[in-house]
């Protein structure tokens, strides 16, 4: 499975990003994917997750400002920011799961850089 995110770039306190990622490879293995995020200084930390069926988990900051969505058909996730702040700075990661024979496998993308400035 490959993953490859688009979206990062600079935008100002209180603006909007949509990250996007596409996978593509065995993607109907895929159960979940989702967005993990590395902070400057820190360890790479979970932002949201959806599996197929739409269930979906948010990390304590990214309650009420992020939105993640899937698109089963184009294999693509997304994940909408809003009310962006400079903590939000951080390299953004995708993330899929690829369950085999009820093993689980991770893959991620090479990471999008998202800076919040003025």
């Amino acid at each position: 499975v490959q993953l490859v995110e688009s979206g990062g770039g600079l935008v100002q306190p209180g603006g909007s990003l949509r990250l996007s990622c596409v996978a593509s490879g065995s993607t109907p293995t895929v159960n979940v994917m989702g967005w993990h995020r590395q902070i400057p200084g820190k360890q790479r930390e979970l932002v949201a997750m959806i599996n197929r069926s739409g269930r979906i988990d948010y990390a304590d900051p990214a309650k009420g400002r992020f939105t993640i969505s899937i698109d089963n058909v184009k294999n693509t996730v997304y994940l909408e920011m809003t009310g962006l702040k400079p903590e939000d700075t951080a390299v953004y990661y995708c993330h899929a799961q690829q369950l085999l024979i009820g093993v689980s496998y991770p893959y991620w993308g090479r990471g999008t850089l998202v800076t919040v400035s003025s």
